[in-house]
């Protein structure tokens, strides 16, 4: 025991003198760079993978050994983080390339009424428009502005960018489908042909909730013109919506909102709400923990072949954290880093997607899931942003109330799976 002792306190000492200087032995890539993000990516995970198979094979519990995975850990984690944004800013750089449609004429009035509140005929006639149609006032957005708002909305809400988007031009959207029940049969040659069974169709109506931001700048501000108001409140907007959405494609519960991802997995909220019934669940196999590389491959396993070629894995940051440290019974690492810009690191073989709203490992929480995200959810826009300026309710500032409606919900619960952590 004391020779133990005595050698799990030379590896404390040893960690102690080694570890800083390891950990701050990586240069910091350029956080704009995808290539060299990459780069440092592959290579902390060459480090975490030698310290990790380190901590394994320690005969004694080694406290900063394990402190020096998690930092390493971490690392990845930052990196990671600084490759997606560095990848949505290469994007938003690009948003301006391509073809646009513009209404110069529209635009510069639309940018006065932002400035002075001028109300043309030509806006006037759009807002009434816009009342009879759908009993909202406010001004429909410039066509290219509208747009610009919808790509920067894509990049940030994850589940936006890997869904189906319908765009609709009316007061909702149903799906309908069938319940497949057709019936067939073998028969000889002059056998009688009996009635089979007939399927039936069942529509699923997907809600439109109304999504707004009411930014507010002085008058002063506004009135400078050397400030890009149009700029500036398409900022403003897409930050708060992509907040908003990105909770409710993920746990709304379609109240003037979408029906989240996880209200449709077994037991939750809206699990029988779909025709096709719910989105259905692998357990982890331990009731607290996610330490298994069965439990992934059983979720993997779990989805019909049909969905494979496009099936990826979502999930928040510090469950990424925890999947690194899986190994295949042959030793390998399910989860690989990048190695090419614009791909994301994979986990046995297939895609990860950071979704923050995502729960973290802990008991009977859905900590993953893994599926064809287009073929599952559906998030339908009634097109068009609308603004309302109201310069009257707090004084010196001019309000911008901006909404736009959005709805959501599942179209096909059998092409997503879950894990949950549970035995």
């Amino acid at each position: 025991m004391k020779k133990m002792t005595l050698l799990a306190s030379a590896s404390l000492a040893s960690h102690l003198a080694l570890a800083p200087a390891a950990l701050h032995a990586r240069p910091r890539a350029d956080a704009s760079d995808p290539k060299a993000l990459i780069e440092q990516l592959n290579v902390a995970f060459a480090e975490f993978k030698a310290k990790h198979e380190q901590e394994l094979s320690a005969r004694v519990s080694d406290t900063v050994l394990t402190e020096h995975v998690d930092r390493i850990n971490a690392d990845i984690s930052r990196i990671e983080t600084a490759l997606d944004k560095a990848m949505t800013d290469l994007a938003a750089s690009q948003l301006g390339g391509g073809e646009q449609v513009r209404d110069p004429e529209y635009t510069e009035q639309f940018n006065a009424y932002f400035r002075s509140g001028v109300e043309t005929q030509r806006l006037n006639d759009v807002k009434a428009q816009a009342t009879k149609t759908d009993g909202e006032g406010g001004f429909l957005a410039p066509v290219e502005w509208d747009r610009t708002i919808g790509q920067k909305l894509k990049q940030i809400s994850r589940i936006r960018e890997e869904s189906s988007v319908q765009v609709i031009s009316n007061a909702g959207f149903s799906k309908v489908f069938s319940d497949r029940n057709t019936a067939s049969g073998w028969v000889g040659e002059q056998a009688a042909r009996p009635e089979t069974g007939t399927p039936t169709l069942a529509s699923l109506p997907f809600p439109l909730g109304e999504l707004y931001a009411n930014p507010a700048a002085s008058q002063g501000l506004i009135d400078d013109a050397e400030v890009d108001i149009e700029a500036w409140l398409a900022e403003e907007v897409q930050l708060e919506f992509a907040r908003q959405e990105g909770i409710a494609f993920l746990s709304g519960d379609g109240v003037n909102k979408p029906h989240g991802l996880l209200t449709y997995v077994t037991g939750a909220a809206n699990a029988a709400r779909h025709p096709f019934g719910a989105i259905t669940l692998t357990n982890s196999g331990n009731a607290a923990l996610l330490n298994s590389a069965d439990a992934v491959l059983d979720l993997v396993y779990s989805l019909p072949e049909e969905f494979e070629a496009n099936a990826k894995f979502f999930c928040n940051r510090m469950t990424a954290g925890v999947l690194r440290k899986l190994k295949a019974t042959d030793g390998t690492y399910l989860w690989q880093p990048s190695v090419e810009s614009g791909q994301p690191s994979t986990l046995a073989g297939a895609p990860v997607v950071h979704l923050p709203g995502m729960p973290t490992v802990a008991a009977n929480a859905i900590a993953m899931l893994y599926g064809d995200m287009r073929e599952t959810y559906q998030v339908v826009d009634r097109i068009g942003i609308r603004v309302l300026r109201d310069p009257y309710t707090r004084k010196p500032f001019v309000h911008f109330y901006t909404t736009k409606r959005v709805g959501g919900g599942v179209k096909n619960p059998e092409a997503m799976k879950g894990l949950r952590i549970a035995a």
